[in-house]
């Protein structure tokens, strides 16, 4: 009885044992990225790119789009108590979008309405320029990173392929570790364009709602401007 139980516990050590071996190894994410090669420099800097867009957009669309709930209330009775100066003067004073576009039409006030609109809405596509100024990068790279994912994937792969057919070593596990190293630089790029992407998107979100508020306030203006003074 005592054999019998050193013998499996002999086999349990080992079962124990070839288990452990035979456990995948665990691999940190900053290393598994290394293992990409020079292809992931540029979707390192395309990333940063993305961000530095983002960031310098962001804070400058909300600027852009800060307004006092006010501040057309003000205008209004300015205008309807025919003090154009002082209507001009806050205008000029309030730093948004908004306001740029209210102090070109107080400059305008007395000439026929259409001029007036037109003068207006030339403000407004500066202001809608001002806004989408370096948009089209975060575009440009949600386009572009998948594509140097794929690049680097396919440099890998005819690297591998190259090695395999000069070394003659057709084992399954040396192929399968090429292949998984050289996959990172597709996913590494799908996923730096999937950030672009959502990051552009959010950002044509709100330059369309200062827009909304800027056609809003110009459609007031205009009301405003065709109600009797007092």
């Amino acid at each position: 009885m005592g054999l019998l139980l050193q013998v499996d516990s002999a086999k349990l050590l080992n079962a124990a044992a070839n288990a452990v071996q035979q456990a995948p190894q665990q691999i940190s994410l900053w290393s598994l990225l290394n293992k990409g090669g020079w292809i992931m420099y540029p979707l390192y800097l395309l990333l940063v790119a993305s961000i530095f867009v983002f960031f310098e957009r962001l804070i400058a669309i909300r600027k852009a789009s800060r307004i006092d709930s006010n501040f057309m209330s003000i205008i209004r009775d300015n205008i309807m108590t025919n003090n154009l100066s002082a209507a001009r003067n806050m205008a000029r004073n309030t730093d948004n979008a908004v306001a740029r576009i209210i102090d070109k039409g107080l400059q305008r006030i007395g000439k026929p309405i259409d001029v007036i609109e037109k003068s207006m809405e030339n403000v407004g596509q500066l202001e809608m320029y001002k806004m989408e100024r370096n948009l089209n990068i975060l575009s440009l790279v949600a386009g572009i990173a998948p594509m140097f994912g794929f690049l680097g994937t396919i440099v890998g792969m005819i690297q591998l392929f190259y090695e395999i057919n000069s070394t003659g070593n057709f084992e399954l596990s040396v192929i399968a570790g090429g292949i998984y190293v050289k996959m990172v630089t597709s996913g590494t790029g799908l996923i730096i364009g999937l950030i672009a992407y959502v990051l552009h998107n959010f950002l044509t979100t709100q330059v369309d709602k200062t827009a909304n508020k800027m056609e809003a306030a110009s459609a007031e203006f205009i009301d405003i401007l065709q109600e009797p003074t007092r």
